[in-house]
């Protein structure tokens, strides 16, 4: 399966669910001011953990061999299933509000807190030895557009419509490795 179509499906969802958490903050009326740090604070941490996992995921792919590929594929299913049970409610809101305002290493434990799934996903990207420079600069990218997308819309949409984004991002994960895993079945 061509890298570029893996690498977007790898993307697609994490742009979802990073445009969800992003609307989580504009619903809850985040001044314009505190925009642009936000955003880079979303940008480092959304495009930060995958990175973080993908490194990991190609070290760990050099010893496991060629069952990397299948480790990878189930590392997505377990990120889309936690993506489908992601704690939506007062909580991950609670951690949004505070990570808006937050300063020093108060937003390091934040930041990793809401990126977990991120991380999830580069670990995966990495033992299916994707690119590294090219999934480093289309994470980041999609990382800081949708950020932004999400904060100058989020108090437009509904929760339900943001809580029903990490849930598709969640069922399009899943998608891609079945999708994968039936490759790569067809393939021997």
């Amino acid at each position: 399966m061509p890298e570029a179509l893996v690498t977007a499906g790898l993307l697609v969802p994490l742009a979802v669910d990073t445009f969800a958490l992003a609307a989580a903050l504009g619903v809850a009326g985040l001044e314009t001011r505190h925009r642009l740090r936000v955003t880079l604070v979303f940008t480092a941490f959304e495009a930060g953990m995958p990175i973080l996992g993908l490194f990991a995921g190609h070290a760990i792919s050099r010893y496991i061999g060629d069952w990397a590929g299948y480790a990878g594929i189930v590392v997505l299913l377990i990120a889309g299933v936690l993506l489908l049970r992601s704690d939506t409610g007062e909580a991950t809101d609670r951690r949004l509000r505070l990570l808006a305002h937050a300063r020093g290493i108060a937003i390091v434990d934040l930041g990793i807190g809401i990126s977990v799934d991120e991380l999830t996903i580069g670990f995966s990207a990495g033992l299916l030895a994707l690119p590294v420079a090219l999934v480093v600069i289309w994470i980041a990218i999609q990382a800081f557009v949708a950020a932004q997308l999400g904060l100058r819309i989020g108090a437009r949409i509904s929760e339900r419509l943001r809580e029903r984004s990490e849930q598709a991002a969640g069922v399009a994960l899943i998608v891609v490795a079945i999708v994968l895993v039936t490759a790569r079945l067809l393939a021997i």
